[in-house]
């Protein structure tokens, strides 16, 4: 089921496991396998959570080891694992780094990925912010911000309906090279991650959906009528799915520290809190949950579902 800007309020995830910085991984993710990985996505297969989101990093420098560690899944060999154990969740990529990549790569790629899922894709795309990572790869650090807009408008071309789609733009061109399989979906979206003043304008221009990087609540509606009156004045007419990644949740009264930042309560309470964004023009939340073991976690995404999730359009 899409995630539209004239439907409920929706609800998705970042997986767990798959990328493990010490800012957000808990720490029974390090001893994690992939059949909890699975259990997870079955999880939010069963109980409605709109979509699940793996990351993209190819390579962490030692500087940065410590903190982001170097536990980063390759999202589309994740998503397409994923794909074949879950029915309708949707499949997203939040956030891939398409400029360390050539754009027919990455198509070739995440059109397959969409074929094989029935059309369960969302592309979520980033500027990347690892030097090193794109050194290492030969692509152009200084300038992502440009390749990744003219890289958007090339995969646009290349995940169309077309088997030999073309483009022509400053730094990429492609004309009579077929792509087959071509993606379940007619149209791909794809969603701009990121909450500089750039990535707000490239998601507002280029963008199907916005994708903020951990704006506060009380930043985010200016930052949405933001992204509006780009839209507006760049003449697109066409709606927006705007996102929020809310503040860790726990569902009921923990009887261990979840950090003071964490949302707790009864069902209700935390519906309540989280109807806020809804009033505030976001489309999709994406929430977080603290848990000690895969099956807190897993209990707790049932938990929303359940008890949640039915109030959060009240």
């Amino acid at each position: 089921m899409p995630i539209l800007p004239t439907g409920p309020l929706s609800y998705g995830m970042q997986l767990p496991i798959q990328s493990q910085s010490t800012i957000y991984a808990e720490g029974w993710e390090t001893e994690a396998t992939p059949c909890d990985l699975a259990e997870i996505a079955r999880t939010a297969d069963r109980t409605g959570f709109a979509y699940l989101a793996s990351c993209d990093h190819v390579a962490i420098p030692r500087r940065l080891a410590g903190v982001m560690s170097t536990v980063w899944y390759d999202p589309v060999a994740t998503l397409a694992f994923l794909a074949g154990i879950t029915e309708r969740v949707l499949l997203m990529s939040h956030v891939a780094v398409v400029g360390l990549r050539h754009p027919l790569a990455t198509a070739k790629q995440y059109a397959t990925l969409d074929h094989l899922c029935g059309g369960r894709l969302i592309l979520g795309v980033g500027a990347g912010h690892v030097p090193e990572e794109f050194q290492a790869l030969g692509a152009d650090f200084e300038e992502r911000g440009g390749v990744l807009d003219e890289t958007i408008d090339a995969l646009k071309a290349a995940l169309g309906p077309e088997e030999y789609p073309e483009f022509a733009g400053e730094r990429f061109s492609f004309a009579g090279l077929g792509q087959l399989p071509r993606p379940a979906q007619e149209r791909v979206p794809v969603w701009v991650g990121g909450s500089s003043p750039a990535a707000v304008r490239r998601a507002a221009v280029r963008g199907d959906g916005w994708l903020p990087q951990g704006d506060p609540r009380e930043k985010l509606p200016a930052q949405i009528a933001r992204v509006k009156e780009l839209r507006e004045a760049a003449g697109i007419g066409a709606p927006i799915v705007i996102g929020a990644i809310t503040e860790p949740l726990y569902v009921g009264e923990p009887d261990w520290s979840v950090g003071r930042r964490t949302l707790t309560g009864k069902p209700e309470v935390l519906a309540e809190s989280l109807r806020e964004y809804g009033a505030m023009g976001v489309h999709q939340i994406q929430v977080r949950f603290r848990s000690r073991s895969r099956s807190e976690l897993t209990d707790q995404m049932a938990a929303f579902a359940a008890g949640v999730a039915p109030h959060l359009d009240r």
